[in-house]
Order: structure tokens, then C-alpha cells, then sequence
């Protein structure tokens, strides 16, 4: 999963401009304190006597006459559209979770329901008149040292996330005050931000169209639901310019200029005793609480990392298995089809036998949300297993809220839209093509759930095509059931700490692959943590299991490290021994930022990779390659039927496509490529970078070249071609199948690997990292680059005619070389630069030569032309530096 909603830190300095733009209710700028009530004296004349200040707060009860109060951590009064908050005065500077989660919106590209959303230790402070939620600052603590503390306080601010008027005196009794609830009808979480990504329009809240739908409180907890409506004065007309960049409205709402999103906002109370936090070791991966501690300067590095994880003490301590006094309880949302709920709480519950290695019994409980329920999940009182979806969604995401002094879990929403079932199974029966989620947001999601659902899509195409499922049978269920298993069991590690483990796969043999009993048993990676496609078979080969189904001894290793009770005192040598078992094979690591895709990291290790399978990642490269060649082979023997959707063809032939994108660029990953191992210094430590074996980095560029490069892995029977239809009910019906298109973006994918800064600084640098006597073997980056010419230009050393595919991927490298020799490229290395102009006046007489002999169709001709012309002006051109 990436970074859990990435919007949130780029929107946060927004809020304080939020509240108080939306603000409505007049707010006095004074701050003394209420005066207290004087002692009597004289009456004074009418004319002396002040006029009453309308805005002095009023007695209590005066101010919730008629109104309904909900006990809660802020008791919350209730009047027709009306809303109270009480601030005790025990809770006036006193932290708490403040939390808005997202339980409704609009449905289509990133902003869908079911979503959590701001997490952040929070405080309220009264002055004089004024009521004010402050988010506190985590980020920098002194963990002991009390003189850094106040240092600390000084030098780093807290952010104001709601403020208003207190509107009552002190209530006689309880000492509390009442403000207006109403600064919460605001974009506290500052989604305006996501919407003006979405649609590219300044969508702003409208205060006297908001209003708050419900409310829930128990001692621990006070829960608002607010109904924000978002609305823009008008759509802009569009772009003169074709193609210039414009507004792009809301698709999925009735009037694009109005939408209404409901955020959950809750203050929860912190534990009174902190949880003992637990540091992370980073030779396995939790999701951690993450601070600069500055509470001293003898620490090597400030950063702190606590991990993540839920507080789980056993009954009887002394006991070798016990029930925890307070178990994970995971709640299903009422919205989850009924059919699908025992493979839910299945995929859940799998998770105990982690829990059971380390001591604990029944660790983790699934209670159903009756269906008749009137209150929301979404608030911080509840974990729960949303079921959600939209006009093109198409993912899963596990987020979880902490508390920040020790990173233990208080609350999580495991976001679960449709894609599992409707998903993947529309496509099998034939029903409505997916609209593909916008790279840019599924940025914000844990891709695992669309990507598995690109998978699957494939896997019915074939297995249907093989005959080997019929559609709507009791083999599809049980397809689409894993499928939800799968992912339900991969989410729920990250709401247990877990983060994803892109190496798992490369643990698992190819035979083992093939043996159901191991992969019943065992799963198909070390890890459900990983994203794996489906473990289809190829013809001769036994069919397994196709999805996780499974913990790994990863999963178990993990959940050891975060939960296993350990006596005060002993932590740091267990943790210890724990971490150290990181050099077994079986126990394989590496997150986000080995498999890269994320910033700063393109990942430059070929076995720390998403959506790989097998120890042997190139072997399975070229099963994938050829699984697509036998599904288009398959589908265009299939004769047509009369009740077929006439969009089945197209959906079918470019099903195959799908994930050869992914294929191309990490098989390219071997390529410059460098492993990595996270071992801590020692005398047996492993080497923390080591080159990719040259033969291997080889192979991976001959399969480059001879399969995704080239035409005759995308060849198609004309009669099927002109027999692949349009959905004739849509305005944007589109045309014939681009096949050429959808070839050359899977090649483009292995195209800019190659070419990238990342590759040409780490083949560059190779030597360094081999001793002489061993160097002579190496690839350089002029042989990478001598290789790639050469496979994408192989036509001009012949005379044959060159196929429209290989025209455009001849056309995409001119293009890129061009950029490169006129413009450089950022972070691209000089020896780099140099070697591209190098070969590139190779190429230009080869091109050269190649025009001036023609024999060519005339389309090859002026394609050659144009790529000499463009070429030749390129090495002429002066560099344009910045």
C-alpha cells in the first residue's frame, strides 16, 4: 500500500485557511476572560447602565433549552439542525485522537466512500471567549530529556484546525462550557485540494448547504457526521486550443457544479496508560510512528521509529496460549454482499494462526454490523471492512489511525470496493468494459486489489478460452472467492502493521508453483503482503492454486516481531534474535522503496518486484509473454456467437495486454540492476549491494529484443480485426481495436527503463563494485545501449520492410534520443550523454544508407526519411541547458 493517502500531508498547512474561510458565526477578536459576577451594589440609572453585550456567553442551560445530549468524551447537544459541543473542563489541554474519515463522496476518479482519512493528536484550548481543536506537533519530541522538551515547544508550531466562540458560561456543576459544533461544517481535511486534482475546478464548501446527518458518543468517543457540501459557481467553457490543458468536471454527480461529501469526524481518547511502544527494525517491515527525537544530542540519528501495532496482553500471562484481554475486533459493514461475508471473515481470521505460534488464542474477533444498523462504522469506535464502489474503482486499501506517542492502533477501515467480484466477473459474463482508474489517482491506494483484478481478468479470458471455467459455474465462484480471500488477507496485514513485501515471490520454486498441496499449505509467495498475479499454468504444466490462500513464513516471522510478549527488561535482545533470522532463505524482505515506483527509488533490484512470481522472475517474464500469445490464439479461433456482447472480442484481445506493461519494465529492471540485502554491520553481513549477474542482465535484454520488440508477438488475423466492434449506446464509441498503440505502450515500458538516469548511473558504476580480476566480464553501458539500437533498427541491415508496430517503436526511440541530445535529461550522467550521441552518429549513417538504397514500401521510406532528418538535426542542434 503507498503511503496512506498522500493528499493529507500536502494539504494540511490548508486547513487553517479552510476553517476560517468557511467559517460563519461571527467570532469576537477580544480574549479576555469572563469577568466573574460582581458583588451587589446600587442600581444605577438607565442612562449610566451599559448596554448588554450580545455576544457574552450565556448560562448554560439558557443555551441547550429543548436540546438532546449524547454522553460522550465531548457530550454533544442536539437541537433540530443545531449542534453543541461540551468541553469538559478536564479535557481543556488534554490530547486526543482527532480523526475525519470519509464515509460518503462522489464516486469516481480517487474520491470514493469508505475512506480513512486526517489522524492527528489534538487538544482544545479556551481563551477568554474563544474555543480553538489544535493538532499537535509529533514530529518532534524529546523522549526523556525534559529541558529539550520546552526547547522543543518552542521552536516548532502547532497547527489550528477549527476554532468559534464559547457560547455558555460554566455549567454550575460540571465546570464545562459549550461551543457551536458548526466549525466542523468546514474542509477540515482539506479535500477541496483532491477535488481540484480530480477536476482541475476551485470547488469550495457552501456552509448553509451543510449540515450534520448523525451523531454517536460513548465514554471514550464523540462521533459527528457532517454532510460538506462542495459546489463551483460555474463550469468554464472549454480550451480554444485543442489539446490545450482545461477543467475536466465531475462525470459521476447529476449537476458537475454541486457535490456533497460526508466526513466523520471523531475525538477519540488516548489510552491513560501509553501502550509500551516497540522499535522497528528495518530487516523486516512495519508501518511505523515515525518522529525526530531531540531530547539530547548523543543519539547518532535523531529519527525514532516505533512500530506500529495493536495493544494485545494476555488473560492469564503465566498461560502458554491465552485469549488477549482486549481482542482485535474487526467489524463488517453491512454493505458487504451476503454472499461474499464468509470468505470476508475467512480471509480475516487467517490471520490467527500468527497470532496462536506467539501465544495468543482468538486474537482477533469478526463481528457483523446488522443490517438494520443506524449508526456508521466509519467512526473511530470501529474497525471495520467497508464494501464500497464507484464508476471506475477498482482497489483495496488498509489504512490504520495510531496513537502517536507510541504508535500503537486504535482504529482502521479497510476500504473494499467491488473490483473482487463485478470486477473481475463482468468481464467473464460479457457484461459493461471497466473504465481504468487514472494513474494519478490510484497513486493514493494500495494497488494490490486493481491490479489482481487486471489479473484475474486475464485468467477468466484464458481459462474460459481453454474451456477449462465456464462462465457463472461454481468453479467461477470459487475463482472470484479466492480472489476476495486474497486481497481481504493482504489488507488486513496492513491494518496489523505489516507493510508489503515485494521480494516474497521469489522464494516459491516453479515446481512448487505447480504442486496444489504446497500452495494450499503454503501460499504462493513467502508473504500475502506481495502483489502476485495469478498463478495460472501453462499448457503441460499442473495448475495449482491460483491466489494467495495462504500465510507465509513471512506473515508469521512479521507478526512475531510486532506482537510476541516479551518481559520488561528482555525486549531488545529477543527483538534481536527475532530480526537476525532475516538471512534465511524462506524469509525474504523488501518494500516500496526496493521494488521503486515510489520517490526517490526506481528500484534497482529485479527480485524485489510487484507482480512477479517464482525464483526465476525472467522465466516467468516469458510465461506471461506466451500466456498472451495463447489467449489471442484462443480467442481468434473461437467462432462467434449470436448471443454474445458485441463487446466481448475487443475486451478479450486486450485482456492479453494488460499486465505485458508491467512484464516489460521488470524484465528491463535487470538491466543496471543491483541487489539488495538489509543485513546490519557484522563479520557475516552480506554485501548490502551487489551487481545482477551480467549473463543475467543479458538475458533479460535478449528477451527484451526478440519478444516484446518485436512485431510478430502482436500479430493479429485481419477477419478478426475487422470483426472487433464498438459500444454503439456511448457517444465516445471510439474505433477499430489499436492494436499498434497497445503494443507499443507495453514496449515503451522497457523503452524508458533502459534509458533512464537510474540504469545508466548504476551500469556506470559497476566496476566499482567488482574487483579487477572479475571486471572483465561485465556489461557496460554502451553495450546496453549498442543492444537496444541494434534490436529496435534491426530492419537496416536488411532489406526488409519495417511493420507499422516497429515504425512507431523506432519513431518512440528517435523521439527519445532527440530529447536527450537537445535537451539532456534530468540527473542523466555526462558519460551517458555521451555515449548516446555516440551511437546515435551511428545510426545516422546507417539511416543514411538505408534511405539512399530504398527497395522499401513507401511508407518505410518516409519513415526512414523523417527519422534521418529529425536525427540529423538533433546532433547538430546546440544543447539547450538549464
Amino acid at each position: 500500500m503507498k503511503a496512506q493517502l498522500h493528499w493529507q500531508a500536502a494539504v494540511l498547512v490548508m486547513a487553517v485557511a479552510a476553517v476560517s474561510a468557511c467559517a460563519q458565526t461571527p467570532v469576537r477578536q477580544d480574549t479576555a476572560p469572563v469577568a466573574p459576577v460582581a458583588a451587589a451594589t446600587p442600581p444605577a440609572s438607565a442612562a449610566s447602565r451599559p448596554a448588554p453585550d450580545p455576544a457574552a456567553p450565556k448560562p448554560f442551560a439558557e443555551v441547550i433549552r429543548g436540546a438532546s445530549r449524547s454522553d460522550g468524551l465531548f457530550p454533544v447537544w442536539r437541537k433540530d439542525e443545531k449542534v453543541w459541543l461540551e468541553v469538559p473542563k478536564a479535557m481543556i489541554g488534554k490530547p486526543f485522537l482527532f480523526t475525519a474519515n470519509i464515509a460518503n463522496s462522489v464516486g469516481e476518479r480517487g474520491l470514493y466512500a469508505s475512506q480513512m482519512g486526517l489522524s492527528r493528536m489534538a487538544e482544545v484550548r479556551v481563551i477568554g471567549r474563544q474555543f480553538q481543536l489544535l493538532a499537535l506537533n509529533t514530529q518532534f519530541r524529546a523522549v526523556s530529556d525534559q529541558g529539550s522538551k520546552r526547547a522543543i515547544d518552542q521552536a516548532f508550531s502547532p497547527s489550528l484546525l477549527g476554532s468559534g466562540p464559547v457560547l455558555s458560561l460554566e455549567h454550575p456543576e460540571r465546570g464545562s462550557v459549550l461551543v457551536d459544533a458548526g466549525f466542523l461544517l468546514s474542509d477540515i481535511p482539506g479535500y477541496s485540494t483532491r477535488l481540484e486534482m480530480a477536476y482541475r475546478l476551485p470547488f469550495g464548501v457552501d456552509r448553509a448547504n451543510s449540515s450534520f446527518e448523525r451523531v454517536r458518543a460513548d465514554a471514550k468517543l464523540s462521533a459527528l457526521t457532517a454532510r460538506i457540501h462542495f459546489a463551483t459557481p460555474r463550469i468554464p467553457a472549454p480550451p480554444i486550443t485543442p489539446g490545450a490543458p482545461g477543467a475536466n468536471p465531475p462525470t459521476a454527480t447529476p449537476d458537475p457544479r454541486s457535490l456533497f461529501v460526508d466526513y466523520v469526524y471523531s475525538f477519540l481518547a488516548l489510552p491513560e496508560a501509553p501502550m509500551a511502544p516497540r522499535n522497528a527494525d528495518p530487516r523486516l517491515g512495519h508501518f511505523a510512528e515515525s518522529f525526530t527525537d531531540l531530547g539530547g544530542d548523543a543519539k547518532a540519528n535523531p529519527r525514532t521509529h516505533y512500530v506500529k501495532r495493536w495493544r494485545l496482553d494476555k488473560k492469564d500471562p503465566a498461560a502458554a496460549i491465552s485469549e488477549p484481554v482486549t481482542p482485535i475486533v474487526f467489524w463488517l459493514d453491512k454493505n458487504i454482499p451476503t454472499r461474499y461475508r464468509p470468505t470476508v471473515q475467512e480471509g480475516i481470521l487467517e490471520w490467527n494462526k500468527a497470532f496462536e505460534r506467539i501465544g495468543f488464542k482468538n486474537a482477533i474477533v469478526v463481528k457483523q454490523q446488522p443490517d438494520d444498523a443506524d449508526w456508521d462504522n466509519m467512526d473511530a469506535g470501529h474497525a471495520s471492512i467497508r464494501w464500497f464502489v464507484g464508476a471506475d474503482v477498482g482497489f483495496a486499501i488498509g489504512p490504520s489511525h495510531a496513537d502517536p506517542r507510541t504508535g500503537e492502533i486504535l482504529d482502521a477501515d479497510i476500504g473494499m470496493s467491488d473490483v473482487f467480484a463485478r470486477g473481475s466477473r463482468r468481464q467473464f459474463v460479457d457484461d459493461v468494459g471497466r473504465r481504468s482508474m487514472p494513474a494519478a489517482d490510484a497513486a493514493y491506494f494500495c494497488e494490490d486489489a486493481h491490479l489482481s483484478a487486471q489479473e484475474s481478468d486475464f485468467a477468466l479470458e484464458l481459462l474460459e478460452a481453454r474451456d477449462e471455467i465456464a462462465p457463472d459455474s461454481a468453479a467461477a465462484e470459487a475463482f472470484v472467492l479466492g480472489a476476495i480471500k486474497g486481497t481481504i488477507m493482504h489488507e488486513v496485514g496492513h491494518v496489523l502493521g505489516l507493510k508489503h513485501n515485494f521480494r516474497g515471490s521469489t522464494t516459491v520454486t516453479a515446481a512448487q508453483l505447480q504442486d496444489r498441496t504446497y500452495t494450499e499449505a503454503n501460499g504462493i509467495s513467502n508473504s500475502v503482503m506481495e502483489y502476485v498475479p495469478v498463478n495460472i499454468a501453462a499448457k503441460g504444466e499442473k495448475q495449482a492454486s491460483y491466489h494467495r490462500q495462504a500465510l507465509g513464513p513471512y506473515d508469521y516471522w512479521a507478526i512475531e516481531y510486532a506482537y510476541k510478549p516479551i518481559a520488561a527488561g528482555r525486549e531488545s535482545e529477543e527483538l534481536g534474535k527475532i530480526a537476525a533470522r532475516s538471512t534465511e532463505p524462506q524469509l525474504a524482505y523488501g518494500d516500496d522503496a526496493d521494488a521503486g515506483g515510489v520517490a526517490g527509488a526506481d528500484g534497482m533490484d529485479p527480485l524485489s518486484s510487484r507482480f512477479d512470481l517464482g525464483d526465476n522472475p525472467l522465466a516467468w517474464y516469458r510465461k506471461r509473454l506466451q500466456l498472451s500469445k495463447e489467449l489471442w490464439a484462443r480467442v481468434q479461433e473461437r467462432p462467434p456467437v449470436a448471443t454474445d456482447d458485441p463487446l466481448r472480442l475487443r475486451r478479450s484481445l486486450m485482456a492479453g495486454f494488460g499486465p505485458l506493461a508491467t512484464v516489460a519494465e521488470l524484465a528491463a529492471k535487470y538491466v543496471g540492476g543491483m541487489h539488495t540485502e538489509r543485513d546490519l554491520p557484522g563479520p557475516n553481513a552480506r554485501p548490502a549491494f551487489r551487481p545482477v549477474d551480467p549473463a543475467k542482465q543479458r538475458e533479460a535484454l535478449q528477451f527484451l529484443a526478440t519478444g516484446l520488440f518485436s512485431a510478430d508477438s502482436f500479430r493479429f488475423k485481419p477477419q478478426v480485426l475487422s470483426s472487433v466492434t464498438v459500444d454503439y449506446n456511448e457517444w465516445e464509441r471510439g474505433g477499430p481495436a489499436d492494436i499498434t498503440t497497445a503494443a507499443v505502450r507495453v514496449q515503451l515500458a522497457a523503452l524508458d527503463r533502459l534509458l533512464s538516469p537510474g540504469t545508466a548511473n548504476r551500469l556506470l558504476d559497476l566496476p566499482a563494485y567488482v574487483p579487477p580480476a572479475k571486471r572483465k566480464n561485465l556489461i557496460s553501458l554502451n553495450e546496453v545501449y549498442e543492444t537496444l539500437q541494434r534490436a529496435i533498427w534491426s530492419e537496416l541491415s536488411t532489406s526488409a520492410d519495417i511493420d507499422r508496430i516497429r515504425r512507431n517503436l523506432q519513431r518512440e526511440h528517435i523521439r527519445r534520443l532527440q530529447a536527450m541530445l537537445t535537451r539532456g535529461a534530468p540527473g542523466m550522467p555526462a558519460d551517458a550523454l555521451s555515449l548516446l550521441r555516440f551511437n546515435a552518429t551511428k545510426l545516422e549513417a546507417q539511416l543514411r544508407s538505408a534511405v539512399a538504397k530504398g527497395g522499401r514500401s513507401v511508407e518505410s521510406r518516409a519513415h526512414l526519411a523523417e527519422s534521418l532528418g529529425t536525427l540529423d538535426e538533433a546532433l547538430r542542434a546546440k544543447m539547450q541547458r538549464s
